[in-house]
């Protein structure tokens, strides 16, 4: 192999790679490369080295082992500052490698296209991870290249290096980043195949036969004795909750594109932190009524302020709008049907910061394409298959020192007013039951302590985020004012006292729903009986925090 500088190229994703191969020969590197990188850069005429030409072996069992080798290793991981490892370096017949440029098989890409569980082990990268690690390592002596847009930034550096121009404070920053994000970039890579494997749990034990004894149980309560969340980055935001703090959207990696995080951006300024905080609760309201009548949400920071069904989109933002006709201005609304040009002239002369929506006609984007600053977002359906995990299905919240884990609150069989006990001499009628049902919906998606007024379909008053179950009863039967007289209430949460109940008689309320549960219900259910409302205990609870 000579005294010359060498680097290793073995890139499933060979974008780049001959340009990338041709700057690092003029700048007197030699190339060693493996398989089908070593026959592509031949081919374009780039002189290589095959690596089995070093290490004395081809490819062993099926591929699977082609770089594992002490001599490409130690190459990689020797230090140049340690005489010893030098002299042991030469022993063994190897020449230190300055460069290593790998990229990793596409596992997600082969999993998310539905392959077997044959298949989709053969794409779990081994020697790839491997070299990328042992280069990071020795970050100081070799440079980690694990992506083809890093090609053209170190071929930079190298050239003025060559040259003399390249500071060594400036270089020394270079070739830590680059390990950083070689690390980085193996870690999200073990991260999608642990969630691969866990997703697969069933055929991995069927294939694998019985557990080992002695082997170790899972963690309490069916959570990993080590929790890793994997991201990828969307984009960078307008900024964060405030202008001083940065923001950026990141997804889950090794999940399809889908949801809010892959909604596509019609028009509009630039989003920003809130803008996205406000349209996720927005659309998760939007898509509890998926397959129903269409409805229209109000979301003004983070929480709802109004909720309506209608015949269409028009006439449910209306009804929205109704809802809350102060707290609308400057908010964020979201649709669970398309936005067609009836509904975009009915939110003409009002400021909204975003629409969201599963489609806007041509029409609809004409009309509010006169009014640029609005965003539009268009999420798109779920679509695709790929490797589930924790962080589709549990919740995450950070808190001082560490990250507060659980189930995401999903619809049970309590939510269903067939399953709903009716608790008082009174049952409601069916347009009551109706709306007792589109409340505890909305009640869901409210802050706690949550409650939700209702009337044919819309909320007429909602409170919520109060320290006490009253105070928020009371706001909401004030913003309501005389339209709560004939409505329906819903109560994220049971009543401790009867003070809600009593204050919900006073304003005109005829039907309650909650979770039940308190060691007073009978108090409350009580007065449901001498003020003639009816009242249903669903069994469960949403509280929202």
């Amino acid at each position: 192999m000579g005294e010359r500088r060498w680097a290793i190229l073995s890139v499933w994703d060979k974008t780049g790679v001959e340009d990338f191969a041709r700057g690092l020969v003029d700048l007197g590197f030699g190339i060693l490369a493996s398989g089908g990188t070593a026959d592509r850069l031949a081919r374009a005429g780039i002189p290589v080295t095959g690596i089995d030409e070093v290490t004395g072996f081809g490819a062993l069992l099926d591929g699977r082992v082609k770089t594992l080798h002490p001599v490409i290793h130690a190459g990689i991981l020797a230090r140049r500052d340690s005489p010893a490892h030098m002299a042991e370096l030469r022993d063994v017949g190897g020449r230190p490698i300055d460069l290593v440029a790998v990229n990793l098989y596409p596992f997600r890409e082969t999993v998310a296209g539905g392959a077997g569980l044959e298949a989709a082990l053969e794409m779990i990268d081994i020697g790839g991870p491997a070299l990328l690690r042992a280069a990071a390592k020795n970050f100081l002596h070799v440079l980690a290249v694990c992506r083809p847009d890093q090609y053209g930034p170190v071929l930079d550096a190298l050239r003025r290096k060559a040259a003399g121009l390249l500071p060594a404070d400036e270089e020394g920053r270079l070739r830590r980043r680059l390990a950083a994000e070689a690390f980085r970039h193996t870690m999200a890579y073990d991260y999608l195949v642990s969630q691969y494997l866990s997703a697969a749990g069933p055929a991995l034990a069927a294939a694998a036969g019985p557990a080992p004894v002695g082997a170790a149980p899972a963690a309490a309560g069916g959570f990993p004795q080590e929790f890793y969340a994997g991201w990828e980055l969307v984009r960078p935001l307008r900024y964060g909750e405030n202008p001083h703090q940065r923001a950026a959207l990141y997804r889950p990696v090794g999940v399809p594109a889908a949801g809010l995080a892959a909604a596509r951006q019609l028009q509009g300024k630039e989003l920003s932190y809130n803008n996205l905080a406000d349209a996720s609760a927005a659309w998760e309201l939007a898509r509890e009524f998926e397959g129903t009548r269409p409805v229209a949400v109000v979301v003004k920071h983070a929480v709802p302020c109004a909720c309506a069904t209608g015949d269409d989109a028009a006439s449910a933002f209306r009804r929205a709008r109704e809802g809350d006709p102060v707290s609308i201005f400057g908010g964020i609304v979201a649709f669970n049907v398309t936005v067609d040009e009836a509904a975009a002239a009915a939110m003409a002369d009002i400021f909204l910061e975003v629409v969201v929506a599963p489609a806007f006609t041509e029409e609809a984007l004409w009309h509010l394409g006169r009014r640029q600053n609005v965003r539009l977002l268009e999420v798109p359906a779920a679509s695709g298959a790929g490797p589930a995990g924790e962080v589709t299905s549990w919740h995450l919240r950070q808190i001082d020192g560490g990250v507060l884990v659980q189930e995401a609150d999903r619809t049970v069989e309590g939510d269903h007013p067939s399953n709903w006990r009716c608790v008082t001499v009174r049952r409601p009628t069916s347009r009551e039951l109706a709306d007792l049902a589109f409340a505890w919906r909305v009640a869901r998606h409210v802050r706690s302590n949550a409650i939700v007024l209702a009337r044919d379909g819309a909320t007429v008053g909602i409170g919520q985020g109060q320290p006490n179950r009253v105070d928020a009863a009371r706001l909401a039967l004030t913003r309501a004012g005389p339209r709560a007289r004939g409505a329906v209430m819903a109560s994220d949460g049971f009543f401790p006292f009867p003070d809600v109940v009593e204050e919900a008689v006073r304003a005109g309320v005829t039907a309650i729903v909650q979770p039940g549960g308190s060691v007073r219900d009978a108090e409350s259910v009580a007065a449901c009986d001498r003020a003639g409302l009816a009242m249903l205990f669903t069994g469960v609870r949403h509280f929202l925090h």
